[in-house]
């Protein structure tokens, strides 16, 4: 790792470069305090990522059963929604079961500040 300073940096920009791009680590200090590094980056990838599972993992089969239809009863109780689904519009977090109920209060100050609290 080479310490230059600004000045040096400025100076012989494309010699550090050049040291860079052949792995070399460059710190850029301003009156003796490092303020940047300046290293090679990483090449980026030219080939396509491999499609399917990784090296040494199971892979995973989906069963049969997944691609069968719902039965009346399941598919009614995923389109009604209702107050229990909580990605319904319908739904708040005070209906969900156990959740504590809470107040907020917002309080407005000068210049347009302001500040929520909450009691319980």
């Amino acid at each position: 790792m080479v310490k230059v300073n600004i000045f040096e940096a400025k100076a012989k920009l494309s010699e550090f470069l050049d040291r860079a791009a052949h792995g070399e680590s460059i710190v850029i200090c301003r009156h003796n305090k490092p303020v940047a590094e300046l290293r090679a980056v990483a090449e980026a990838r030219t080939e396509p990522r491999p499609i399917g599972p990784l090296p040494g993992r199971p892979t995973f089969e989906v069963p049969r059963s997944f691609f069968e239809p719902m039965s009346p009863e399941e598919l009614d109780s995923w389109e009604s929604g209702g107050r229990t689904d909580p990605l319904s519009p319908a739904w708040t977090p005070r209906e969900a079961p156990g959740a504590a109920r809470v107040a907020e209060t917002r309080t407005t100050y000068a210049r347009g500040r302001s500040r929520t609290r909450r009691r319980r």
